[in-house]
């Protein structure tokens, strides 16, 4: 048996993981479940996988949970009891899967316990690369992708070696308003926004989507990743979203994965990899080539979708500037989700702070928890005063 813990079960991306251990209960346990708050779902769970125990960010549902849980396993309570939880060396695998910041200290704890990563939380490298991957090798943690594009790529590797590639093409779906003016993207409302035309995600990741600042994260993830040079890694619109990435060698030659847009596909690669599992067609719908439409690509607008651009300039500066990216990123989603900011305010936050702190140049893990705090204050002020 393989146990499997999962930072953020209760997320899109932890309820399939839970759907994948599900369908191969020979195979497959769960080791510990953690939500921020989605206390009602995280019972359902509890009561069918029976965990080691759970964990609950939020304090206030923590409180609510224990008192009314007939769950009998641990029950820990903010950053501190989701660490502990991600670091329990029982399991053999951590479904990395919070959103956004918060899940870099535990996935850094599961490191250092010498826990395989399946990592969901592309925010977890934009942040703080160099210090997970540094602690990854220091430990001998292999990190496995399980975004579909990394996946892909992971995929379209095996066999070749790095110094055969030519470079890394991460498929971007272009979002719902790829064809969209800068003014109608002005009036983008949220609720537009969160129609994304070919995945279901949550919220955050699905706005991250429509600005095209996800496919930056991706960017800088692969960079981390495969050891690919920054100029070796290009983003292509692909509007159907059936060739997830593609690799290209030396050679001149092209290896492309494809499939239906479904993470069961990746979640289930990452947690038995280097071997594929066997998931049944009414589990994973199979792809049909003869149904598919005409395969279109074409180049990002980063004219219109600065947030792709910001992206690489923050990598190209490293050191604390990824950070920053990603922090003015998530407060900028928020605001502009409560109504507080335009679409196109969006990167307007994220390049301000970008501009306005400070860049270390070798950060340590301290000092990155420390400039997110910093952006997070930064770009809050800086969205009232856009909103004014």
């Amino acid at each position: 048996m393989k146990t499997v813990s999962i930072l953020g079960s209760t997320g899109s991306i932890g309820v399939q993981t839970l759907d994948v251990l599900a369908s191969q209960p020979e195979i497959f346990r769960a080791g510990w479940l953690t939500t921020n708050a989605r206390i009602d779902l995280l019972e359902q769970q509890v009561q069918r996988f029976q965990p080691f125990g759970v964990a609950i960010a939020d304090e206030n549902s923590y409180h609510e949970f224990k008192h009314s849980t007939s769950f009998k396993g641990k029950i820990l309570c903010g950053v501190e009891g989701v660490c502990e939880a991600a670091s329990d060396r029982r399991a053999d695998v951590l479904m990395s899967s919070l959103v956004g910041f918060s899940g870099v200290l535990p996935t850094f704890a599961a490191i250092e316990q010498g826990i395989t990563v399946a990592l969901a939380n592309k925010e977890t490298l934009v942040s703080a690369g160099a210090v997970i991957t540094n602690a990854a090798k220091a430990h001998n943690v292999r990190l496995l992708a399980v975004d579909s594009e990394h996946s892909a790529i992971l995929q379209c590797m095996v066999g070749e070696t790095p110094d055969e590639v030519e470079k890394l093409i991460i498929t971007a779906s272009g979002g719902p308003f790829r064809e969209c003016s800068t003014e109608m993207l002005s009036t983008v409302t949220p609720a537009q926004a969160l129609k994304h035309p070919n995945w279901a995600m949550g919220n955050k990741i699905t706005i991250d989507s429509a600005t095209l600042m996800n496919k930056g994260f991706e960017v800088v993830e692969a960079y981390w990743l495969f050891g690919i040079g920054l100029e070796r890694i290009e983003v292509v619109v692909h509007p159907q979203s059936i060739i997830h990435s593609m690799v290209q060698f030396v050679d001149g030659s092209v290896k492309a994965q494809m499939g239906l847009p479904d993470m069961k596909i990746p979640i289930a690669y990452a947690l038995n990899f280097p071997h594929r599992m066997s998931l049944d067609a009414s589990l994973v719908p199979r792809l049909n080539l003869t149904e598919l439409p005409q395969l279109t690509f074409c180049a990002p607008d980063v004219e219109r979708f600065p947030c792709l651009r910001l992206a690489y300039e923050a990598i190209q500066q490293s050191g604390t500037a990824p950070a920053i990216l990603n922090a003015a990123n998530e407060i900028a989603v928020h605001a502009f989700l409560q109504g507080q900011l335009r679409f196109t305010d969006i990167p307007r936050l994220i390049e301000h702070c970008l501009q306005q702190l400070p860049h270390k140049a070798e950060p340590t893990l301290a000092d990155i928890v420390a400039i997110d705090n910093e952006a997070r204050m930064l770009a809050k002020t800086y969205s009232k005063a856009m909103k004014s």
